[in-house]
């Protein structure tokens, strides 16, 4: 193998390693039932969406001189705060306030921007700063402490299970054929060095480009399969459209005895060109809240979606028309429960000396404590339960009032 066939062959298999870390198909779906009526929706936007490009802040005046214009096109919400036009088809239920946006959030994770690391604190739901202590996910503990719990239906696209479903309580899981494997070496190698260095980072986000910004991963061993062998399959993994089969079922399975989904939906990381990968996540996102609307009928009056992400991004844009990771960003919440047409926030501002690091939107309220919130005004949760057990050590702060 020659010196360049070497670099490229290490280039593509770290950006597919950095892709899998982003937008795995390591991504289970899961649900449970339990005894209570209302529904809960968690949807993981794995890779670390940009909060300032969904929901663009255009009335803070040190907005225009990160960002620039608006993008053509985007919607206003509320004389501050505007939609980006990929989610133009949720105007909707922004319009029966059925669809709400919470800025400025994170979770305590700071600094070292791995999205390893992230998502796993996002899911164990700890308020560990340089690891996961927790052995299961904030999601399952909320299961364990609701009396009478039965498994229902539950299933994974790929292999593996979600951290935020891990633990005691009882959700079954399903698989489809798909049967693609990345070695952990990889997977650790990609999250070691690949954000350290621009050509790495930019030859990933060339493989994510390759495949359309499906948020797709191919995890074979690159020994085993071509570059162009994995494009193929990722050309045939879109076709699927995954996300709406995903949300179809989750649907039916909520009709019916399930109380509870989780799952992810993957392309969030815009390291390049993001005003081209970007509306192609967005796109999947509002497509599966609006499947989720139409096939929950009159079960939607019941639900709550949380969707949430690992990290924002920075708040200036790269050299290559991206976002690199960043610090706070932004929940997006959809349902009949919610207390919808609203931007929650405790709005830091984007002056410099505003910024977390002078690079990244300031956290002005810790992620869980939403969630929290949430899933009180939904099961009726005790907030010390809530506080030590679910969410260990949360303050949850002052109530955002985001159930109905």
């Amino acid at each position: 193998m020659t010196a360049t066939s070497r670099r490229t062959f290490l280039t593509r298999s770290l950006a597919l390693g950095c892709t899998a870390a982003a937008s795995p198909l390591l991504t289970p779906v899961t649900f449970a039932s339990a005894p209570f009526d209302n529904r809960l929706v968690v949807i993981i936007l794995r890779g670390g969406m940009d909060g300032l490009g969904a929901i663009a802040p255009y009335g803070d005046p040190g907005y225009s001189a990160l960002r620039g214009a608006l993008d053509e096109g985007a919607i206003d919400l509320d004389g501050f705060y505007a939609m980006h036009p990929a989610f133009a088809p949720l105007l909707p239920l922004w319009q029966a306030q059925e669809l709400s946006f919470v800025h400025a959030v994170s979770t305590p994770y700071r600094d070292k921007r791995s999205h390893f690391d992230g998502q796993d604190i996002l899911e164990a739901g700890t308020g560990e700063t340089d690891g996961v202590t927790a052995r299961d996910g904030w999601l399952n503990r909320m299961l364990q402490t609701v009396p009478g719990l039965r498994t229902d239906t539950a299933y994974a696209i790929g292999q593996g299970e979600m951290y935020l479903t891990r633990g005691e309580a009882p959700i079954a899981r399903w698989s489809p054929d798909i049967d693609l494997a990345i070695s952990p070496q990889a997977l650790l190698l990609a999250d070691l060095i690949m954000h350290d260095d621009p050509a790495f980072r930019d030859a990933m986000a060339e493989a994510f480009e390759l495949a359309d910004g499906d948020g797709t991963s191919l995890t074979a061993a690159p020994s085993e399969m071509s570059m162009d062998g994995m494009v193929e399959e990722m050309a045939q993994a879109r076709q699927g459209a995954a996300h709406r089969k995903v949300a179809d079922f989750a649907a039916q399975r909520l009709k019916e005895d399930s109380r509870i989904a989780a799952f992810s939906i993957n392309g969030w990381d815009t390291h390049r060109r993001q005003t081209q990968t970007l509306p192609r996540a967005m796109n999947r996102l509002a497509d599966t809240l609006l499947t989720l609307r139409k096939r929950l009928s009159d079960t939607w009056s019941k639900t709550t979606v949380i969707a949430m992400t690992e990290f924002g991004r920075t708040v200036r844009l790269n050299g290559s028309d991206g976002t690199d990771h960043g610090t706070a960003g932004a929940m997006i919440l959809a349902g009949g429960a919610l207390r919808g047409g609203r931007v929650v926030a405790d709005w830091p501002g984007l002056a410099e000396a505003d910024l977390y690091g002078r690079r990244d939107l300031m956290p002005t309220r810790d992620v869980r404590a939403h969630a929290a919130w949430i899933m009180r005004g939904l099961f009726g949760l005790d907030q010390r339960t809530l506080e030590t057990a679910i969410f260990p050590g949360l303050d949850m702060g002052a109530d955002p009032r985001l159930i109905l």
